[in-house]
């Protein structure tokens, strides 16, 4: 199966500077990690929309609502190099999203390690893996939504752009909003690189208040693609019913 990765993944997760994708994450809901996977894991990943036997299902946008585009949820056994961001990537999160749902007044507490999660996910009905791939054509775009699938939500995940902005394609910025209590949403726009992973709020998170900590909710979605192609992997810690 393509898509298996390169032996350089560890070192490169190993260089990422956490506290400041912590801090990020703390002050907008939003991180960048620039140059995660490499223009040839990109290529390999891309690649794999073409091979239905892959994935457990396609979605079209446009028929649920969506947006334009489709995108498709792969089966397990995830491909090696999805199956290694999600476990290699998960123990750094982990500590933040505890950290949050402290904050937030949730429960529950997220164990350390992503197999742990998965058991949790799974021993509650939430069998089916959400990692996706999005392929997005010209005109194509993602409404503003959340990635929650059952009662066990990780409430971070994470999107790598597999394209390259003005070559593979042009427009589609990351989309994020942030709702406040009783004041205007506000914006972020991520214009992310080939191989950049953005790391974001799912549902809520967390903002510190001069009478505490408050909730906001975040939403995403993707802007409308002017040419092009566009495929992007997302991420998703929790499984789904």
């Amino acid at each position: 199966m393509s898509g298996r990765g390169d032996g350089g993944l560890a070192q490169r997760l190993v260089a990422v500077d956490w506290q400041e994708v912590s801090d990020g994450l703390n002050y907008s809901g939003c991180a960048v990690i620039p140059q995660l996977l490499m223009p040839q894991d990109c290529q390999a990943l891309a690649a794999l929309y073409a091979q239905p036997e892959v994935f457990r299902s396609r979605i079209v946008m446009q028929r649920h609502g969506f947006g334009n585009g489709e995108y498709q949820y792969f089966g397990y056994p995830l491909p090696d190099l999805v199956q290694g961001l999600r476990t290699s990537v998960y123990p750094h999160l982990a500590p933040m999203a505890n950290r949050w749902y402290e904050q937030m007044g949730l429960q529950p507490r997220f164990p350390a390690e992503h197999a742990d999660f998965v058991a949790r996910c799974h021993a509650a009905g939430q069998q089916r893996p959400t990692p996706l791939l999005v392929q997005y054509e010209a005109g194509d775009y993602n409404c503003l939504h959340q990635d929650l699938y059952g009662e066990h939500v990780f409430p971070l995940q994470m999107v790598v752009l597999l394209a390259q902005p003005g070559q593979d394609f042009t427009g589609g910025e990351l989309v994020l909003t942030e709702q406040r209590p009783r004041m205007q949403s506000r914006v972020e726009v991520l214009a992310l690189r080939q191989g950049d992973a953005a790391v974001f709020a799912v549902q809520q998170r967390p903002v510190q208040g001069s009478r505490g900590s408050y909730r906001v909710t975040m939403r995403h979605g993707v802007s409308r693609i002017r040419s092009g192609r566009r495929h992007t992997l997302g991420i998703i810690f929790h499984d789904a019913t």
